[in-house]
């Protein structure tokens, strides 16, 4: 990796104002963290406003976010179960993105979780990089955090390695990855093509495919901002069965890329079968001796070369688990086959939801 990480300057003036949206469902127990650590930015007020719209939540998400609303004039709430009449959807969390930007005051629309905590110097860092490049589609980056445990490990290693391939490749022009936990786009672009249009029947991909929506049109302003100060951080997934069931749904919007764009496509199939390899040829050992050699010297391949990229992101988001990365292929190699399988021909539970 040869991006060098991105540092505002403190002499430039701020002057774009954003509209951050977080859709809420059952988040009542994190969301004030993540509300608190937004209002907290070094950051004109006046400049940024908060719009929370609840996804139907059963618990008192909506509470927590209006006894901010008393503390705070620029926190907005909406219930999107008051704008779709009882209509029943496969994609809530487009549609409330898509309604709470139809209240948004801001030229620049920043998404985020309700379960992210983002850093002091966030809306700073945009403003800066924004004035500073000709760019109208902003991915950042995002870390777990990580208590040691082999879930968190794994999944911190795992998600570390994406957003170090999301920065390489949106780079080099390829714009093929993102994560809605940490994006920002102009307003106006995302109206000209028509917000979520011709893919908000798919239950994920409120970030890649509306990056590659946008790409098509504005294919050299779209950026990557590259910043210590821009990471969010958010939680792992709580257990293993949560964690398939996240990366199912990530995995289900790799079939759109088939008709909007090929190269992303033929990647993720050549990746899904070279790791369906992987974990075929042990068990094609127990007929032929060479498929276990084979497999040794493909897993040793894989291994460093996959290290070799993950230690330089490893320091740029000083993460001391990396030496678990060779021990962790077997792992790795497991939930790619079966997330992938899934994310074609199954279904996946979410937000107590259960979505094909």
């Amino acid at each position: 990796m040869q991006l060098k990480p991105f540092v505002a300057i403190d002499t430039i003036k701020p002057t774009t104002s954003f509209s951050i949206i977080i859709p809420a469902r059952n988040e009542a127990t994190v969301i004030k963290n993540c509300l608190l650590s937004i209002l907290q930015q070094n950051y004109p007020t006046t400049l940024f406003e908060i719009i929370v719209i609840d996804d139907h939540s059963t618990d008192n998400t909506s509470a927590v976010v209006e006894e901010i609303q008393q503390q705070y004039n620029n926190v907005q709430l909406i219930k999107l179960q008051d704008t779709l009449e009882g209509k029943v959807l496969n994609s809530y969390k487009k549609k409330a993105i898509e309604n709470a930007i139809d209240y948004a005051k801001g030229d620049w629309i920043i998404t985020t979780d309700a379960d992210c905590i983002t850093p002091q110097k966030w809306l700073i860092t945009y403003d800066a990089w924004i004035q500073q490049n000709n760019t109208v589609f902003i991915a950042a980056p995002v870390a777990f955090t990580n208590n040691g445990t082999l879930l968190q490990t794994f999944q911190y290693i795992d998600f570390m390695s994406m957003q170090g391939i999301t920065a390489a490749s949106v780079n080099a022009g390829f714009h093929n990855m993102c994560n809605g936990a940490n994006l920002a786009y102009r307003k106006d672009i995302f109206k000209s093509v028509n917000g979520f249009k011709d893919i908000d029947s798919i239950a994920s991909g409120d970030d890649m495919l509306l990056m590659n929506k946008i790409k098509k049109q504005h294919s050299d302003k779209v950026s990557f901002l590259f910043s210590k100060d821009a990471i969010v951080a958010t939680y792992p997934m709580p257990s293993w069965n949560a964690f398939y069931n996240q990366r199912i749904r990530w995995a289900s919007k790799a079939e759109q890329f088939k008709t909007k764009d090929t190269s992303i496509f033929i990647v993720l199939i050549l990746l899904y079968f070279f790791n369906a390899s992987l974990f075929i040829l042990p068990w094609l050992s127990f007929f032929n001796s060479y498929c276990l050699i084979f497999w040794v010297v493909f897993i040793m391949l894989k291994t460093l070369s996959e290290l070799a990229f993950a230690l330089p992101v490893a320091k740029f988001f000083e993460q001391p688990f990396v030496w678990w990365f060779p021990f962790l292929q077997p792992l790795h190699i497991t939930y790619i086959v079966v997330s992938g399988w899934l994310g074609k021909f199954g279904s996946y539970h979410w937000k107590g939801r259960n979505v094909k």
